[in-house]
């Protein structure tokens, strides 16, 4: 299964995960909550932090153990909005 670029797995290959920066908090923030809408749409929830213009996922599917095409579907869609974020 091919991952976004940018993306990377965990150390224990269970996750992919990607930071993003942006100008500041209000853009993380905004960005932040995009992520949220399009995840509560395809009931697919990150794991995430967030600290002032960073935020940082963890994708992965704990029902099925690790890293599923749902996980490479939402890194894609994240990348999106981050695009559209500038």
């Amino acid at each position: 299964m091919d991952i976004s670029e940018g993306w990377t797995r965990s150390e224990d290959e269970t996750a992919l995960t990607r930071s993003y920066r942006f100008k500041d908090f209000a853009q993380a923030f905004a960005f932040l909550t995009r992520v949220a809408a399009h995840a509560e749409a395809v009931d697919h929830h990150p794991e995430f932090t967030s600290v002032w213009n960073r935020v940082d996922f963890r994708l992965t599917s704990h029902d099925a153990g690790g890293v599923t095409e749902r996980d490479v579907a939402l890194a894609e869609a994240i990348d999106g909005l981050a695009a559209m974020a500038g």
